[in-house]
């Protein structure tokens, strides 16, 4: 058995933010570093008269805030002492994390349960939480699929959460960078600055322009084990804020007598996705909502997603594998979305 693991990079760096050299004033300000177990880099620049000292600041103070909130790996997190808790009494867990189960029940539901968030038993039970992950007897995977399920999760009001069974346990890191790619982009914003590229762990979001007024542009990675070729050219809009999020396949997974076992499990059935659609990119506004949606895509496959995409008016872009071939495939409502340019 093999084991790999890769960083979820959806685009080049180089692309998407060192072909700002060159620029002149005003200066682009970058700053780069580790978070929610991986990477983030930030580029931005503005007229105004800013500290770029007091900025990162301010972003890193803003990451660790978000990592009390929704890190699944320290136990003292709010999500993590929710989780902790056995029993099924409303608990206080802020408005954040409730936000997101709203927002994770409805792609749950136009999911029809592919996508879910308490699926966290089921990782741990495959070992993608650890170094050794191996296939679990059936009789296994149906016992812990009794301890999955959003159904059994309750948002009480705005800042509490119940739970319906007292073991369910929540997980949110399918969605928890691209919300935090919108809080670290709004954050930038209430300072002034509307033109900058956030990315973290390969999710990003832009506003604006480079200094020189040319748009921002990135490079969506070809969705395969290792590689580092470009598979498709982005140029985001400049007058307004675009995100672009992207699951894959090809990210986190373990071999096995020459079968691949994705880290995205069918909430369904508890087994990894076992379909040749290899990875889905979401382009909306909205990276939160982008971020669970491209998982559930992926995890519903091609037929299913692009279906469910053409439902919810989700402009995403299917890629399939087929033996060496990549099969491109776009929803309705990224053939209809003119504010990206895809090249």
């Amino acid at each position: 058995m093999r084991v790999r693991f890769y960083k979820s990079v959806t685009f080049s760096m180089l692309s998407a933010v060192l072909l700002l050299t060159g620029c002149s004033e005003p200066v682009v300000q970058k700053m780069e570093g580790h978070a929610q177990g991986t990477t983030y880099h930030i580029s931005y620049w503005s007229k105004l008269p800013l500290d770029p000292k007091a900025v990162e600041l301010s972003v890193k103070t803003e990451l660790e805030l978000i990592d009390k909130g929704l890190s699944n790996y320290r136990p003292d997190s709010v999500i993590e002492v929710f989780n902790s808790k056995q029993n099924t009494d409303s608990q206080e867990v802020g408005t954040e994390l409730v936000d997101l189960v709203r927002i994770a029940h409805g792609v749950y539901q136009a999911s029809h349960g592919c996508y879910d968030l308490t699926t966290k038993p089921l990782f741990t039970l495959w070992g993608f939480h650890g170094d050794n992950p191996a296939i679990p007897i059936q009789e296994v995977i149906a016992n812990t699929l009794s301890e999955v399920g959003m159904d059994k999760l309750e948002v009480v009001d705005a800042t509490h959460l119940r739970k319906k069974q007292a073991n369910i346990k929540v997980d949110v890191s399918s969605i928890a960078q691209g919300f935090s790619v919108g809080k670290i982009s709004r954050l930038l914003e209430q300072q002034g600055i509307t033109d900058y590229l956030v990315e973290i762990g390969g999710e990003l979001q832009t506003r604006g322009h480079k200094p020189d007024e040319q748009p921002w542009r990135i490079a969506l990675e070809r969705p395969l084990p290792g590689e580092q070729h470009m598979q498709k050219r982005l140029t985001m809009p400049i007058d307004t804020n675009m995100s672009v999020m992207t699951s894959g396949t090809y990210n986190h997974y373990f071999e096995h007598q020459g079968k691949r076992y994705s880290h995205i499990i069918d909430a369904r059935n508890g087994w990894p996705i076992q379909h040749d659609l290899v990875s889905v990119t979401v382009i909306t506004p909205d990276p939160t909502v982008a971020d669970a949606w491209d998982t559930a895509l992926l995890c519903l496959g091609q037929a299913e997603g692009l279906k469910a995409a053409n439902d919810a008016n989700i402009p995403a872009l299917f890629i399939q594998q087929q033996g060496t071939n990549l099969i491109e495939t776009r929803s309705a409502a990224l053939v209809a979305l003119d504010k990206v340019i895809i090249e």
